[in-house]
């Protein structure tokens, strides 16, 4: 892969022969060409290993070339020949590592054995499994209070994991489960469940056959769930209308070269996808969903027949008060908050109105601002008035990032547990869980940061790295007695530690996981609640490797001891045990390991798609939320930017496989902040010029980044785009969504300054 640093045009379509071209650099960089390629090529199979990357369906599960660019990318990063041993770390200490980049750290391998941080040497020493677990239960029976330890998950952690881990950890006697979800998709759950009785989205693959239209709000498909391309492409040329909405021209938004169809790739030819694509400015989808729905109510008004008048009268509450306030909203107000014309809402409009069946898709890109709740509120809102809810190519689907952060909340994992969940646990195990929500992610810093965690513990993920306020988040992670990760390779969480701290290595899910009832698979379930297997088929990266639910079982066996009646360590001898455990508790899950065995698995009941709704008033419920102004544009004297944070495309969630960003033109470099040719001249700079980037907040606290190279780019004036974690100091602590603790990543105020070289 190219070093060198420079930026380029990219006029390509997405995928294509540069796809391919890019997972053979990765293969050959991981030094696996031949074992790697064979390991992609069981990817899938009903005898090989799910897709360790996004929660993207898999639509064919016979398929022997079912992935995408940045899985494949994933699996090579995972299947590498390097190794991260005990003599690695003999030959750094932690303060050599901590200057390294993310990008280093993860390269350096896979771990192959368990460590323990001396403070004496500043190093990572080699400690036996019995030991570590030993360290663990001493730390936290120690602990005044069960709450004084918090419980960390990672989305891809599996199911089989997540219920032990709920388990144990609810036994112990606390709710601290902060998870990955409580940074992207909390708001889409809290919206949806409130809505229409589920924080789930309701459509299948086979919806994306028969919609009529797709809107696409607040994602980027292209480099975050390629294989979604496949679906757009395909409904695209059946002749659905596919309307974006993103302040980014992104590539895989607007043409697609399928790298599994033989023709396209021979002629070098490439499929359009988005009919109408509108680059609203940062944070105006609530606006420009809310000037939709007006255009429908108008238009009804004054021609009939827009509205699905019977599915509202029979299956919703509060649509006058929806009408209402929508009708008090003026267009100039819509138009200025969205950045759109009323021309051109009332364009799309038209295509929602022209379309009997509608799926809208969203992403992070709406989740992680302020007004994220009203915004999925409103998109709902715009699916009822017409009855694109429970009829088939229609439905709300929100777009999750690791491939079971879905599984895990259907597990348990959630600080704030459904009494009916705690009063099953109760029935089932006989012991009284916690009732009092525990803290999520925010709050999990925040008791950090007081002092009052003392034992942090990671089941996966890289919470160092990618958690808002970096420099408070650190500080509070050092303050912690305990810090422990289960990981398979090196991170930034891990040089971020507490005054003791352990990495645990575990199994990836390319590998095969033997245990003595044989080898094992574990479940996960996509964002679609479709739950399959997946067992692993190379050789574990070390013999000193333990899955993570034999960790999660040593560890409950270890703290607990005899004030557990769960026989932790027979469940992990065959993983079917567990299975049937999560049976007992989860209805859903009535004959699991008999379902789970069918190749593609099995989907978990919807209510909502059957237009059942668990709410407070038994209907779906429209909600009214009225459209923010935008906040002013100057701040002393300087331009007010709002600047969102998001991923390269050599990269996913925090783990980063390359310095390039294809799509974008970028090479070889990160720091790198994206903005308005205009822009960059009304500051008289010029692209390529270095700037610092400030936050503008009012809690005294000076957030910055430094030597940030501009480039040019297609985005409304006035935002800016940069990649996380690099920009994760920007985002002050307590700049979270209404309603939900998610990180306001996607909507950071900030003002640029000429860079100045730090002393």
């Amino acid at each position: 892969m190219t070093t060198e640093q420079k930026i380029t045009r990219y006029d390509g379509p997405a995928g294509g022969w540069r796809a391919l071209a890019s997972v053979k650099d990765t293969l050959l960089a991981q030094g696996i060409p031949v074992k790697g390629a064979k390991t992609l090529l069981s990817a899938n199979q009903p005898d090989g290993f799910d897709c360790p990357g996004c929660a993207w369906p898999d639509r064919n599960h016979h398929s022997t070339f079912e992935f995408c660019e940045n899985g494949a990318k994933a699996v090579a990063a995972e299947a590498t020949a390097r190794r991260a041993t005990p003599e690695f770390f003999a030959r750094h200490t932690v303060a050599e590592l901590a200057v390294q980049s993310d990008f280093w750290l993860e390269g350096q391998g896979r771990l192959t054995h368990p460590m323990r941080y001396d403070a004496a040497s500043d190093r990572y020493l080699a400690i036996a499994w019995d030991e570590a677990f030993a360290l663990i239960a001493r730390h936290l029976n120690a602990l005044a209070d069960p709450n004084e330890a918090i419980f960390y998950t990672s989305g891809r952690t599996s199911n089989e994991a997540a219920f032990l881990y709920q388990l144990f950890v609810r036994q112990f006697g606390t709710n601290n489960f902060p998870d990955c979800s409580n940074m992207c998709h909390e708001a889409s759950g809290a919206a949806m469940r409130a809505q229409v009785g589920t924080g789930k989205g309701t459509v299948t693959l086979q919806d994306f056959e028969r919609a009529d239209a797709i809107f696409i709000f607040g994602q980027n498909p292209g480099t975050n769930h390629p294989r979604m391309l496949g679906e757009l492409r395909a409904a695209h040329q059946r002749g659905a209308r596919i309307v974006s909405f993103n302040p980014l021209r992104e590539r895989g938004l607007e043409r697609f070269a399928d790298p599994q169809d033989k023709l396209q790739m021979a002629t070098l030819g490439s499929s359009p996808i988005s009919t109408h694509y509108l680059q609203l400015r940062v944070g105006g989808d609530l606006a420009a969903v809310t000037g939709i729905a007006k255009h429908v109510l108008e238009m009804h008004t004054q021609r009939g027949g827009v509205l699905h008048e019977d599915f509202i009268a029979q299956h919703t509450a509060g649509f006058d008060a929806l009408a209402a306030q929508i009708a008090r909203t003026p267009w100039a107000q819509l138009e200025e908050a969205s950045g759109l014309g009323e021309a051109q809402l009332r364009a799309v409009g038209d295509v929602y109105i022209g379309a009997e069946r509608v799926i809208a898709c969203w992403g992070m890109g709406i989740t992680q601002h302020r007004h994220a709740v009203a915004t999925i509120g409103a998109i709902v809102n715009l699916l009822l008035l017409r009855g694109n809810i429970g009829r088939e190519g229609a439905g709300p689907c929100p777009v999750r990032g690791h491939s079971n952060v879905q599984g895990d909340r259907t597990m348990g994992i959630w600080e704030a547990p459904p009494p009916a969940l705690l009063d099953r646990l109760q029935q089932v195990y006989g012991f009284a869980p916690p009732r009092a929500h525990g803290v999520d992610t925010v709050g999990a810093i925040r008791q950090m940061v007081d002092g009052r965690c003392k034992v942090f513990f990671a089941l996966g993920g890289n919470f160092a790295a990618a958690t808002p306020d970096t420099a408070a988040t650190w500080a509070g992670l050092r303050q912690c007695g305990l810090t422990v990760h289960v990981a398979t390779k090196l991170n930034r969480s891990h040089v971020v530690h507490g005054r003791e701290a352990l990495i645990l290595p575990c199994l990836g899910r390319t590998e095969i996981d033997m245990q003595p009832g044989g080898p094992q698979g574990v479940t996960v379930e996509d964002s679609m609640s479709m739950v399959h297997l997946s067992m692993g088929i190379n050789p574990p990266a070390s013999p000193e490797l333990l899955s993570e639910p034999a960790i999660v079982a040593r560890l409950a066996a270890a703290t607990l001891g005899e004030r557990s009646s769960v026989p932790w360590s027979w469940l992990v001898q065959d993983y079917a045990r567990i299975r049937d455990e999560i049976e007992k508790v989860f209805p859903d899950f009535a004959d699991f390991n008999a379902r789970v065995a069918v190749p593609g698995g099995f989907r978990l009941r919807n209510a909502a798609s059957q237009r059942q709704w668990a709410t407070a008033s038994g209907r779906a419920q429209f909600s009214v939320h009225a459209v923010p102004a935008p906040g002013p544009q100057r701040h002393e004297g300087r331009v007010l930017f709002t600047l969102l944070s998001t991923r390269s495309h050599d990269q996913y969630n925090t783990t980063i496989y390359g310095l390039n960003d294809r799509y974008r033109g970028v090479q070889g470099q990160r720091q790198v902040v994206f903005i308005h040719p205009e822009d960059i001249a009304a500051l008289g700079l010029a692209g390529g010029d270095r700037v610092d980037i400030h936050t503008v907040w009012d809690d005294g606290v000076q957030r910055s980044v430094h030597g940030f190279v501009l480039v040019p780019y297609d985005i409304p004036r006035g935002n800016l785009a940069a990649y996380y974690p690099e920009t994760n100091p920007l985002v002050p602590l307590d700049s979270v969504a209404e309603g939900v603790g998610t990180p306001t990543s996607k909507s950071i105020p900030v003002v640029l300054t000429p860079h100045t070289p730090r002393p």
